[in-house]
C-alpha cells in the first residue's frame, strides 16, 4: 500500500458519501473554539490568583504561598494541555494551520500526529496529577486516607497509561514507519 500522492493536477471528484464524511471534520471547529473560550476563563482565574497572592503576600505563611503557587502552576499546565489539544487536534484532524515558517511556530506542531498527541496529552495529565498530589501531600491533615489513596491510585493509573500509550506508539511507528514518520497524518490519509 503506497502513501497518497499529492500532485498539482486536479484531484478526481469524490462521491457524495465520502465527500460528506470528509467534510464532517469541520464539525470539530466549534469544539476547538469552545476550548479557546475555556482557556480564556483559565486566564481570568490565573490573574485572579496572582492578584490574591500579591495582595496577601505579607499575611500568608510559606505553606499557603506554596499552595497558591502550585495552583498557578496547575492552571498553566491545564492551559498547556488546552493548547496541545486545540492546535494539535485541529492540525491533525481538521486542516493545516498554515504557520509553517512563522517564527513563533511551536516546535512540536510540525511532527504531530494522533499517536504523538496522545502521548503529549498523557504527559500533561501526569504533570497536572503530580501537582494535585503535591498539594495533597503538603496538607495531608485536610484529606482523608481514602482521598489520598485514590489520588495516588489515579496518578499511578495515569503513569501506566502513558507508558502503555508510548509503547504502543513506538511499536506502531516501527511497524508502519511510512505512515508515522512522514508528514502523513490522519487527515493526509483521508486526502
Amino acid at each position: 500500500m503506497s502513501a497518497p500522492k499529492h500532485s498539482s493536477a486536479q484531484p478526481s471528484p469524490m462521491k457524495a458519501l465520502p465527500r460528506i464524511i470528509f467534510m464532517s471534520r469541520w464539525l470539530q471547529v466549534p469544539l476547538y473554539l469552545g476550548l479557546i473560550v475555556a482557556q480564556s476563563v483559565y486566564v481570568v482565574l490565573f490573574l485572579k490568583e496572582v492578584w490574591h497572592l500579591v495582595t496577601h503576600a505579607m499575611t500568608l505563611d510559606e505553606t499557603n504561598i506554596m499552595l497558591v503557587v502550585l495552583g498557578l502552576i496547575d492552571v498553566v499546565m491545564i492551559s498547556n494541555l488546552l493548547i496541545m489539544v486545540i492546535g494539535g487536534g485541529y492540525e491533525t484532524f481538521v486542516s493545516k494551520l498554515g504557520v509553517e515558517g512563522h517564527p513563533d511556530e511551536p516546535e512540536w506542531l510540525d511532527h504531530i500526529n494522533a499517536g504523538v498527541l496522545k502521548v503529549k496529552l498523557s504527559m500533561a495529565l501526569i504533570s497536572i496529577s503530580s501537582i494535585h498530589l503535591l498539594k495533597t501531600f503538603t496538607n495531608p491533615d485536610q484529606h482523608s486516607y481514602h482521598t489520598v489513596l485514590w489520588q495516588v491510585i489515579i496518578h499511578v493509573a495515569f503513569l501506566l497509561s502513558a507508558l502503555i500509550m508510548a509503547y504502543v506508539d513506538r511499536l506502531t511507528t516501527h511497524m508502519y514507519p511510512k505512515y508515522f514518520h512522514s508528514e502523513t497524518t490522519v487527515r493526509g490519509a483521508l486526502d
